[in-house]
């Protein structure tokens, strides 16, 4: 990632109106075990987290956004913008402050208030979660994005199957009700992406893409999935 002041490429702080008034802070106490020591002492080092507080980003997650808007262009002025996985707000919180008309969100945590967004206390995965989030929205979102991930296992290949299955349904939920034009981005896993997903990806979408932005840790496995153009649904 360049070293260059944001402002310079097009990056500015957001207003703390935007945050709620909450800055993110981070306290450090006594770990019950190394695993949650090493979480604490991660957080605390990591340039990013500190970006995030210096710049008012609810968390380090929406570098990963501006990054990946960077280089595809998801965001622009007026879009509607359905957000899954939605928690604490990083991803709604970029789109708001790149224009997005309206977004809504969806998360099993609570995610604090955000002048522009709704946001609905429930599982993605739940059969009324894709009415009650069109509901809300008004309209086909012109983005989807999910941020979803399984809590980890520990064991590689069962986080991968997890995840997957998460980016899965957020992609035939994308094309279930995109606007054609619209774009799809979501997390996944190397190797944990389905290749015959990926198929009708590819035959849904003008542009379908994989990327691991700078503010992805390079010890982390996750990779992004960027699908740009969408064909429209067969009548």
């Amino acid at each position: 990632m360049s070293d260059e002041p944001e402002e310079k490429r097009g990056w500015k702080k957001p207003a703390e109106a935007s945050t709620g008034g909450r800055k993110l802070a981070i306290k450090s106490r006594k770990a019950k075990n190394e695993s949650s020591k090493n979480w604490i002492e991660r957080q605390l080092n990591d340039p990013y987290v500190q970006r995030a507080i210096a710049d008012g980003w609810r968390a380090r997650s929406a570098y990963k956004l501006l990054e990946l808007d960077e280089k595809f262009g998801l965001l622009k002025k007026g879009l509607r913008v359905c957000d899954l996985g939605a928690a604490p707000g990083g991803w709604a919180q970029v789109a708001l402050y790149k224009g997005a008309a309206k977004v809504v969100g969806i998360d099993l945590l609570h995610v604090t208030p955000m002048e522009g967004a709704v946001f609905l206390l429930m599982d993605f995965l739940d059969d009324d979660a894709p009415a009650a989030l069109m509901a809300e929205l008004g309209g086909p979102p012109d983005l989807v994005m999910s941020d979803m991930a399984a809590n980890t296992t520990g064991h590689r290949a069962t986080d991968q199957i997890k995840t997957g299955a998460l980016a899965e349904a957020a992609a035939h939920f994308a094309m279930d009700v995109l606007a054609p034009g619209g774009a799809f981005v979501t997390k996944a896993f190397q190797g944990g992406v389905d290749a015959a997903l990926l198929a009708e990806l590819k035959r849904n979408f003008a542009e379908v893409k994989h990327a691991k932005p700078p503010a992805s840790r390079a010890g982390s496995p996750e990779i992004f999935l960027v699908a740009k153009g969408f064909r429209g649904r067969p009548r």
